[in-house]
């Protein structure tokens, strides 16, 4: 009788040179990417190797920490570079066109990949090593990579012996993998922004907004670590968010943050990836009070409704008058994505107790310009409508808009931009209908 194959066999089975596994892209195929700091960089580093075999190859992916070395100039022609949230450290490439930026809610990218609106050929993927039953973790990222590779024809996984093994809904088995390259690598790392001053003092500010009891959604970057930073005399915080971050390790260690009062996934740490460093790998790995999933659950308003006393603090690039954020391009650059801000200020104004903040520096350039704006430069997207802000925080104070009209708005932005451009803007919210 012939011997019953066990996951480690058909492990053994798929293992193949990166060279090799690269062989099953072929040209005019859409690929998926693993996102952001999940990238499987041996596999990717194989495929530009190979790139005078192929053309026309649609990358699918979100930059974020990535070295990006499709999108340099010698692979046009041969890969086509769509992303979820073009990164300003590539925004050369995207200015160049060499990266298409894909406007899409967070909350939305797994039906795109699951409904059909982008079938997907080849996924490259990386995973954790396989636990004692054959089931390898996503470890860093979930987002819509996990849905789309469920429904790739073909699966290349990168299994990375330093790739977390994080719980939650992040499992995939060995016998769904076509071809399993092995490294052991470090993962892509993305350090903490140093706080300054106007950080600090948004920080303290937005502090202030947080009651005990209160499950947070932050992002990454030098605002959100102040504001974690500020959080250390709260007692019973939780998470809820688009992405866990290193602010959050002493928090969590120190007991302010341990989910006891959540509503929902009561005692977790609830996320769709990791943003950091192997710091936070490490304490991500094997811990059961860190739950990662799709996009399609931590972003769905249905599912941010239930969470009691939702915190949302997202960023934006600029705040005009009437309230209307742009979190997205600068000087007719693309420079960041939607990603979840709108399904969070949306999901937090359906939450009992539940607030939305937008919080930001008041000057960019030095000093030299205002990010509270008369209006929003010719051709910049509105990322957040004036009808769904609730506060906007700059290190001058909060505006609460909620309630306000157009004119009392306006009069509460220009109180909280830089004094350098406050008359100016004073005199534009005076001129408001």
């Amino acid at each position: 009788m012939a011997r019953l194959l066990t996951w480690r066999d058909e492990y053994k089975q798929r293992v193949v040179s990166p060279e090799v596994a690269v062989k099953a892209v072929q040209s005019g195929q859409r690929v998926l990417l693993g996102s952001c700091c999940s990238e499987p960089e041996t596999v990717i580093e194989a495929l530009l190797a190979d790139k005078d075999r192929l053309e026309d190859v649609e990358l699918i992916t979100t930059i974020l920490g990535s070295k990006a070395g499709y999108a340099a100039p010698s692979m046009e022609g041969h890969f086509r570079v769509v992303s979820f949230r073009p990164d300003m450290a590539v925004r050369d490439a995207t200015r160049a066109g060499r990266i298409d930026y894909l406007p899409c809610l967070l909350s939305e990218a797994p039906r795109l990949f699951t409904d059909g609106y982008l079938p997907i050929d080849v996924a490259l993927i990386q995973l954790s090593p396989p636990d004692e039953k054959g089931y390898c973790s996503f470890g860093v990222s979930v987002d819509y990579t996990k849905p789309a590779t469920e429904n790739a024809r073909i699966v290349i996984a990168e299994i990375n012996k330093q790739a977390p093994r994080t719980l939650g809904e992040t499992f995939i088995h060995i016998s769904k993998l076509n071809y399993i390259v092995e490294s052991d690598r470090p993962l892509i790392q993305i350090a903490q922004a140093s706080i300054g001053p106007a950080e600090k003092a948004i920080g303290e500010l937005v502090a202030q907004l947080v009651p005990d009891g209160a499950t947070l959604q932050v992002g990454v970057g030098a605002i959100p670590d102040a504001v974690l930073a500020s959080l250390s005399d709260r007692k019973n915080l939780g998470v809820h968010s688009g992405m866990l971050s290193e602010g959050m390790i002493e928090l969590a260690q120190s007991g302010v943050i341990n989910g006891r009062r959540k509503s929902i996934n009561p005692g977790a740490m609830v996320a769709t990836c990791l943003i950091g460093t192997d710091r936070l790998y490490q304490f991500a790995h094997d811990n059961p009070e860190v739950e990662l999933y799709p996009a399609s659950y931590t972003h769905n308003a249905v599912t941010i409704s239930r969470v009691e006393n939702l915190i949302a603090i997202n960023s934006a690039l600029q705040v005009d008058l009437w309230g209307q954020v742009n979190a997205e391009m600068v000087g007719g650059v693309q420079m960041s994505g939607v990603g979840g801000q709108l399904d969070f200020v949306r999901g937090a104004s359906l939450s009992p107790g539940g607030k939305s903040i937008i919080a930001l520096l008041s000057t960019a350039g030095n000093g030299k310009h205002s990010r509270i704006v008369s209006s929003l430069e010719p051709g910049a997207p509105v990322t957040t409508s004036r009808a769904e802000v609730h506060y906007v925080a700059t290190e001058y104070g909060i505006a609460d808009l909620r309630g306000k009209t157009l004119r009392q708005r306006a009069r509460a932005l220009a109180a909280i931009a830089h004094p350098n451009f406050r008359e100016e803007l004073e005199r534009a919210a005076c001129a408001r209908p």
